[in-house]
């Protein structure tokens, strides 16, 4: 039983981690386009300059839109969206 319990536990905390997806690798001469580039396949939340939230799993980038599919809050949805539109890109970097 006293295994079960630990491998449980172990089990547990590894998916913790899996939430968080790391740092944004921030390079002095980075772009939006470059930021999702690298994030292609993340979960993330893209803020517009209307002040709209766009939260979901990036999936294409191309140069002018951003393909994103389970939109949260509307999971049945998929949005395109115009990279000029887009102020900041929220990443989940840690757990509480």
């Amino acid at each position: 039983m006293k295994f079960f319990s630990i491998a449980f536990a172990v089990l547990c905390l590894s998916c913790v981690t899996l939430f968080a997806q790391g740092k944004i690798d921030l390079q002095i001469s980075d772009s939006i386009h470059e930021i999702l580039d690298r994030n292609v396949g993340q979960t993330l939340e893209l803020h517009l300059r209307s002040g709209e939230k766009i939260g979901g799993k990036v999936e294409r980038l191309g140069d002018k839109l951003v393909f994103v599919s389970h939109v949260a809050g509307a999971e049945f949805y998929d949005a395109a969206v115009d990279l000029g539109e887009i102020a900041a890109v929220v990443v989940r970097a840690r757990n509480q």
